[in-house]
């Protein structure tokens, strides 16, 4: 059977949104080739290393501001200013995704697939060589600021590149279980860099760690996005791009223009599925062991809960793409919402009964699973010529915006409010239900 584009829209613009692939697709296979496999393995390496290298910078945050910012600053202002400049990644992201997005749409995927990584692995070595603030002053954090920002341009072209790149390269009907393959990698990519800190912590004292020890994990991370460089030479452009570039199909306006003018909906379909991929890694994966020692929880105990929950959460994704891919997107996305709601209350209710638990912490985890099929539902909206422009879009500002507001939002409900994190999730756990049936009803016109 051919793809063929939608009819006109009787629902809402949520639905009527276009649809190009069908998981009765003649290209449609049982399992990934060895060639797909590999693809898949070197773009999940890769998204792990750059991953790493974008958030290690947020475990040594207090080393950091120790040595960039002035010696008489208080200490929490040195946090403020060292968490404003970790920031500041986020806020380049959606231009440099818009801007990588817009060439990957007109050039190619694999060139900005390449130059995402090129771009995060250089300003990662580069910060574990600067200078202090007490080798060249001031200059010191406008340069780690500086190199941060070109971070935050690099990330915001590579999750969203990555998922296109896979997407192009497997058949119909595992495009869910390879996106959920890459945010493997990216959750990864988080544990890598909690595992780098922790061994670096606990192996040096606090004069090594100031003298050279910060040093070590941003030089890896350099090193190691050079080398992922490297092995990603071997990958080839993906075919729907090459039919594209060969038929003289591609786009011929700016890509973004297109997407905004003819795919509002799939724009707005994007970012709300952000925003739940959002809460559901921010809240649980990256705020969570903060909130729990809030409750009374040993730190050791939080962050080995934590590395639980990022692995069950690394596992789930694999399952629950498989299962979009075998029983539709939608239905899978309701059900990882349910577990969603139900493994956050319960894991939640009983850390603030002084009942705290690894095993429903994991579970809670296992729920971040839904980050599998979020990415190959939204991309699924937009048509070929503009489908890197219409995620790295709808992903990168809508991350922007939650990713910054909720770590905030949710900092300050706190005072007034000790079950904030829960009623947020809950409310998430909702969203992911009419979004799952949005897709059905999509799926299914």
């Amino acid at each position: 059977m051919k793809v063929q584009a939608c009819g006109t829209a009787l629902l809402s613009p949520l639905v009527a949104l276009p649809y190009p692939w069908r998981m009765n697709d003649i290209h449609a296979t049982a399992r990934l080739t060895a060639q797909q496999r590999k693809t898949l393995f070197l773009a999940a390496l890769g998204g792990a290393l750059e991953f790493y290298d974008f958030v290690v910078f947020v475990f040594f945050a207090t080393t950091m501001g120790a040595l960039f910012f002035p010696a008489d600053m208080p200490p929490w202002l040195k946090l403020v200013q060292t968490f404003g400049i970790f920031a500041a990644g986020y806020l380049a992201r959606p231009l440099g995704g818009v801007v990588m997005a817009h060439f990957g749409d007109i050039t190619g995927r694999k060139r900005m697939f390449m130059l995402s990584i090129l771009l995060m692995a250089i300003p990662t070595l580069l910060m574990g060589l600067l200078p202090t603030f007490a080798q060249i002053g001031v200059a010191a954090p406008i340069l780690l600021l500086v190199l941060r920002i070109l971070q935050g341009a690099a990330i915001g072209g590579e999750a969203p590149g990555a998922w296109v790149f896979v997407s192009e390269h497997v058949a119909a009907n595992r495009r869910n279980f390879a996106c959920g393959g890459l945010s493997l990698g990216l959750l990864a990519g988080i544990l890598l860099g909690s595992l780098v800190a922790l061994v670096i912590n606990t192996q040096l004292d606090d004069v090594h760690l100031l003298a050279w020890g910060w040093r070590i994990p941003f030089v890896l991370g350099g090193v190691f996005g050079l080398l992922a460089l490297h092995l990603r030479r071997q990958l080839h452009e993906t075919p729907v791009f090459a039919e594209l570039q060969a038929q003289r199909r591609l786009a011929q306006e700016l890509p973004l223009k297109a997407v905004l003018r003819e795919h509002a909906g799939a724009v707005a379909l994007g970012m709300l599925l952000t925003w739940l991929l959002t809460a559901a890694v921010v809240v649980t994966i990256l705020m969570m062991p903060t909130f729990l020692q809030g409750m009374g929880v040993s730190r050791s105990d939080a962050l080995t809960g934590n590395a639980l929950a990022v692995l069950a959460a690394m596992a789930s994704n694999l399952i629950a793409g498989a299962l979009a891919d075998r029983f539709g997107a939608g239905r899978v996305l309701s059900l990882w919402s349910l577990l969603l709601g139900a493994a956050f209350w319960g894991f939640f209710h009983a850390a603030q009964t002084g009942a705290y638990s690894h095993a429903l912490y994991a579970l809670a985890g296992s729920a971040v699973g839904l980050t599998a099929m979020i990415p190959a539902i939204a991309l699924a909206g937009f048509p070929a010529q503009v489908r890197f422009s219409g995620l790295s879009f709808s992903y990168n500002v809508a991350y922007a915006i939650a990713g910054g507001l909720t770590p905030v939002l949710l900092s300050l409900a706190l005072k007034t409010n000790p079950a904030a994190p829960l009623h947020y999730m809950l409310a998430m756990a909702a969203l992911g239900l009419v979004l799952g049936a949005v897709v059905e009803v999509r799926d299914a016109r």
